[in-house]
């Protein structure tokens, strides 16, 4: 059954190290937080919207009520026993109480480069086991070394809820189940919408990749050669429909139960994919959302290798943000890529047992859920459009050389392919990580400033010279700077006021701050975008989260920038390869530019 995470019983170790010392996410003070909340709506607004938002935010600055919000917020932070003010709300708000599908609309995936060592799948996804299987040994026992920002350790939490974890479908709210590492020694493996249930120890010892890759072909050939309802389908539904699946599929037969209870309890899924997708459309698809069946998209790690080697994985985004996935994913890379993995002995022993068929009982209303949901799946799936754009001018080595942090030169490359597209700015996600905080996770970054508003008004006038657009975009990168140093530091707008809205009383009004449009407007994320990056990916997504925007993940690699953008086929009239063509002009006119006004001012600039 599931248990706790807390291993307060085990001495600490290198990987909670830290965690005692870690300060707490702060409450920061209304004088710091309004100022800033007027300074990141005021591009979005005209004059006259601003005058207004900007009187009522003074106002509720200096009322009682605003004090005695503030007030309250900082009593919760100082509860006895409370690790994080936000936690619990940030938890249930964005993800166990948030009812639309984890897949699309949640959960995020990696694309891996090809492993020109392995070209046959089942050889490649042993390896990847193999080298995940290492990197959860220091997990369980605590000898990973901690997340550090230079000198600063980041917060380790999340990483209880990586493997043998997974989310549980219900009404009102799913909840994260956790199971011992352990006891818990398989892995379940997916192929042509079949479970299997894979030990990877017998006898006391871990299987060799020749192992592994013999029990993948056993399964392999045995999904393939039968066809079954496809019950995976269901993870992929809205959470209450999917809710109440569950418990039809749980109260069916006593077996389903047990079946729950293996799947639900390995360490991860590998997803054995029948695709052989080609392009980065393609691929991205594939490991973004698959055919819905093949997959259990509750659990929190899922390795995916297509029947051309292509490999990705799929998180679930609950309970962990993207930085402890990357960071597995980057060993799990490192480790087959550059053949640095230990695969054991090539001797293959002889008493294997067969890999277990994790099989359903599904009498008739079971399957017509199953149809239902797979209709919905296809409906979802379908109305969105995706665009790959794989810019290899340029990388992180060359914005260095410019001068430029790398990140905030991406963002405002996506803030004037926005400007150039549609004629003006909106608002902008970026997500910040808050992990220097004890269980922190993340705070927004609004990337659209007056000055990013400038550079993109700058850049798009003829007569403007290379100089004056340089500074233009200097200061808007010093601007974007100086807010994601703020959000990494506790000091963000969004957190705050959601903070505020939360700790109202049942019957209590309203303030005006969040009556005024501009509060709803200035969160309403037309474009969603965050970056995490390795070498050794070919990119990474998820989707927009409103159906007037695009979500945009991009990869920032020394010689190529990697986006993934996401929209919604709808009445807006959103187009993804657009953005991607304006994505691509922007870099490189910003580049030139940069490069133009050195040239002009001499080698001094």
């Amino acid at each position: 059954m599931p248990s706790a995470t807390q291993t307060a019983a085990k001495p600490a170790a290198k990987l909670f190290e830290f965690q005692s010392q870690l300060p707490k996410l702060p409450v920061p003070a209304l004088s710091e937080t309004l100022p800033k909340y007027l300074r990141s709506v005021e591009p979005l607004l005209s004059k006259e919207e601003f005058a207004e938002t900007k009187k009522i935010v003074e106002e509720f600055g200096q009322s009682a009520q605003g004090r005695e919000l503030q007030k309250r917020l900082e009593a919760r932070a100082a509860e006895p026993g409370r690790a994080n003010w936000l936690e619990e709300w940030w938890n249930d708000l964005s993800y166990m109480g948030y009812r639309d599908p984890v897949t699309p609309y949640v959960s995020y995936f990696y694309s891996y480069k090809d492993d020109k060592l392995r070209r046959k799948p089942t050889q490649r996804a042993a390896a990847i086991v193999r080298a995940a299987w290492a990197f959860r040994a220091l997990v369980a026992s605590e000898e990973l070394a901690p997340e550090m920002a230079r000198t600063t350790p980041l917060c380790s939490h999340s990483y209880k809820y990586m493997f043998n974890a997974t989310r549980i479908p219900k009404k009102p709210s799913d909840y994260e189940a956790t199971y011992s590492l352990d006891s818990n020694t398989h892995i379940t493996v997916a192929r042509n919408n079949q479970f299997f249930n894979l030990d990877l120890v017998h006898n006391g010892q871990l299987l060799s990749a020749a192992e592994i890759e013999q029990q993948l072909d056993r399964i392999v050939e045995r999904a393939d050669s039968t066809a079954a309802v496809p019950v995976g389908v269901l993870t992929a539904d809205n959470r209450d429909l999917w809710a109440d699946n569950y418990q039809q599929l749980v109260e069916s037969s006593p077996q389903n139960a047990q079946t729950l209870e293996k799947l639900q309890s390995s360490a991860f899924v590998l997803c054995l994919d029948d695709t052989k997708p080609v392009t980065r459309e393609e691929t991205h698809r594939v490991f973004w959302h698959g055919n819905g069946s093949n997959r259990w998209f509750d659990k929190s790690l899922q390795f995916i290798v297509c029947d051309n080697a292509k490999a990705g994985f799929l998180a679930e985004h609950s309970s962990m943000d993207g930085t402890p996935t990357c960071r597995l994913n980057d060993y799990v890379l490192d480790q087959t890529l550059n053949n640095k993995v230990d695969l054991g002995s090539t001797t293959v022993r002889s008493d294997l047992p067969e890999p277990e068929p994790l099989r359903f009982v599904t009498p008739p209303k079971v399957v017509r859920s199953i149809e239902q949901a797979a209709d919905r799946f296809n409906k979802t799936v379908g109305q969105h459009q995706l665009r790959v754009l794989q810019y290899e001018a340029f990388g992180k080595d060359e914005i260095k050389k410019l001068g430029i942090s790398p990140d905030a030169f991406v963002q405002m490359a996506i803030q004037l392919a926005y400007y150039k597209l549609y004629g003006r700015s909106r608002a902008t996600y970026e997500a910040a990580a808050t992990r220097k905080f004890l269980h922190g996770r993340t705070e927004t970054c609004r990337s659209v400033s007056n000055e990013s508003v400038a550079f993109c008004k700058l850049f798009e006038t003829p007569t403007a010279s290379p100089q004056d657009k340089v500074a233009a975009l200097q200061a808007a990168v010093k601007a974007h700077g100086a807010y994601a140093k703020a959000c990494s530091e506790g000091k963000g707008v969004d957190r705050h006021l959601l903070g505020l809205r939360l700790v109202l009383k049942p019957g209590e009004e309203k303030p005006g701050i969040f009556q005024d449009p501009a509060y709803a407007n200035s969160c309403h994320w037309f474009l969603s975008t965050s970056q995490l990056s390795s070498e050794h990916f070919e990119g990474w997504g998820f989707s927009e989260v409103v159906p007037d925007g695009y979500g945009i993940a991009y990869t920032i690699r020394k010689d190529a920038l990697i986006f993934h953008i996401a929209a919604m086929k709808n009445d807006f009239g959103l187009n993804s390869d657009h953005l991607a063509h304006y994505i691509k002009e922007a870099a490189t006119e910003m580049r030139a530019t940069i490069l133009a006004a050195k040239l002009a001012a001499g080698p001094k600039l």
